[in-house]
This record gives structure tokens, C-alpha cells and sequence, in this order.
């Protein structure tokens, strides 16, 4: 079952969906594992070609609650989002937290955020901000949120928000507080701050974010005192998975890490009792 609803982060109604386990058409008694997506920059809950709608599906399909949601400006969300930096996308994430963690169905232990490209800086980040998040999966996470979002813009959309203080980009007005933002933020500094387990899967073709990344994040999270870090690198995949066969492999590996997370989990309560 999928429902549409709106979430409040201050004066701001976040436009979100949220996908029951199949055959759940509602919370029931049973504790469920919670999957928060987090989409990436000027992105949607959508995703494109239908990324994030197909993976909840999957993901409910295997008895997750899922909720994917539109950062303000973005989709359906109230808001601008140029406005907004990392910051006010953090806390947003946060709301949404809020809102999934105030069901009586959700296993408060069982908690992934789930993020792709600047959505997976913006998970990693709320993960370091939030012990609520248990583990992450990224895909193609953005590394560098600054270098990153310049090179996908340009540098002359870069330049003119600075110099006028204001530009639109597809639509979209950044400003330089947007910029300010980004250049505030080191998710290969913070990674270490995050405990949890973590799952990334990138793939070689993707030509917006390189695939490097990844394996040099995985570097960083296997330097933490706790916490494992497995990655999936798919083979010619580009930076949506747009091929079927991707996006399978895709969303098979991420359940497939989901479910040895779980069983590492269940498997640690029971040696500790």
C-alpha cells in the first residue's frame, strides 16, 4: 500500500509518500524496519526514471516501511530551494525521522536512511548529526558538496550567484548562501563520526560523480573503531542506474546488505544477552 502525505518541517509541508510493507495496508503490531530516501540535487521522490519509486516498492516488498520524500522547492514540497544549503536539508531529514519514528509499527533499532547522489552527503551527515540512523546505504554519494554541485552547474552559474546574488539554474534560484553551505561540509572529514553500518554501490560509467568516491569512502568508514562499510561497484552502470539490469543489481545488493545487516544485528543482541 501507498499513501501520500505531507510532513512539517517548520513553516514548510513536505510533500512525501510512504510505502507499507505488502500486505500491510496500515501500522500494524509488528515492529518494521524504517527506510528514509533521500533524493539528490534539484531532484525528487520520484527520482529519475522512477529510481526511488521502484526501490520502495522492492523495499516494501521485503517488509520495509519506506518513505521518500520532496526537500522543500523540490517536487511537490512547499518551499525554494535555493534558499536552502545542507543545513535546512539535514534538519529537514530530521523531520522526516520524526514523523517515521512516531509510528507505533517502527523498530526504533532498525533505522537506514537511504541516499543518492548529494542525498547521500545529506544522509551521511544527518547520520553523524542523529543516533537514531542505524546504518546507511548510499548510492553514488557525493563526496565533495561544493566542487561537486559546481561542476554539475557550472562554473558561470557559480560565479554569477556570487556577483549578482542570485541565479537560476534549470528553473531552480541558488544563492550564494546555497554555495556557502555546500562549502561548509566534508562528508569524507565526518564519515568517522557515523557508527553504524554502511553500504555504498556506485557505478563505473557514472560520469557527474566519480565512482573513486566511493572507494575512498569506504577507506574512510573501515578507519572507524566500530561499524563495517561493504560497497557494490556495478559494472558500466552510469549515475541513475538507468538500465533495468542496474537497477536490479542495484536494488538486489542493497537488499541483500539490508538483510545481513539485520541478521549482524539480531545476531549481536543475542551474544550480548
Amino acid at each position: 500500500m501507498e499513501k501520500p502525505i505531507a510532513i512539517r518541517h517548520e513553516d514548510i509541508a513536505l510533500t512525501a509518500t510512504i510505502h507499507y510493507p505488502t500486505n500491510e495496508g496500515h501500522c500494524s503490531e509488528r515492529k518494521m524496519p524504517l527506510v528514509v530516501i533521500c533524493h539528490g540535487f534539484i531532484g525528487n521522490r520520484i527520482g529519475v526514471d522512477r529510481l526511488f519509486l521502484l526501490a520502495s516498492r522492492q523495499l516494501a516488498r521485503q517488509g520495509f516501511l519506506v518513505i521518500r520524500f520532496d526537500y522543500a522547492g523540490c517536487g511537490e514540497s512547499e518551499g525554494i530551494y535555493g534558499e536552502n544549503g545542507l543545513d535546512s536539508m539535514i534538519a529537514q531529514t530530521r523531520s522526516v525521522l520524526d514523523y517515521g519514528l512516531s509510528l507505533d509499527c517502527i523498530d526504533p533499532l532498525r533505522v537506514t536512511l537511504l541516499g543518492h547522489s548529494l542525498g547521500g552527503a545529506v544522509a551521511l551527515l544527518t547520520g553523524t548529526k542523529d543516533r537514531r540512523v542505524k546504518s546507511l546505504a548510499l548510492w553514488s554519494p557525493v563526496a565533495h558538496p561544493f566542487n561537486d554541485i559546481v561542476k554539475i552547474v557550472g562554473r558561470g552559474v557559480y560565479d554569477e550567484t556570487i556577483k549578482k546574488g542570485y541565479s537560476d539554474y534549470m528553473g531552480y534560484p541558488l544563492k550564494p548562501e546555497f554555495f556557502d553551505s555546500l562549502q561548509q561540509h566534508q562528508p569524507f572529514q565526518e564519515a568517522q563520526k557515523f557508527h553504524g553500518d554502511v553500504f555504498i554501490a556506485h557505478g563505473t560509467s557514472d560520469d557527474v560523480i566519480p565512482a573513486d568516491y566511493s572507494f575512498l569512502l569506504e577507506k574512510t568508514f573501515w578507519l572507524r573503531g566500530e561499524g563495517r562499510c561493504d560497497k557494490n561497484i556495478v559494472f558500466q552502470a552510469d549515475h541513475t542506474y538507468s538500465k533495468g539490469s542496474h537497477k536490479g543489481e542495484l536494488f538486489q545488493s542493497t537488499l541483500d546488505w539490508l538483510a545481513s545487516h539485520e541478521k549482524r544485528q539480531q545476531d549481536w543482541q543475542h551474544w550480548s544477552i
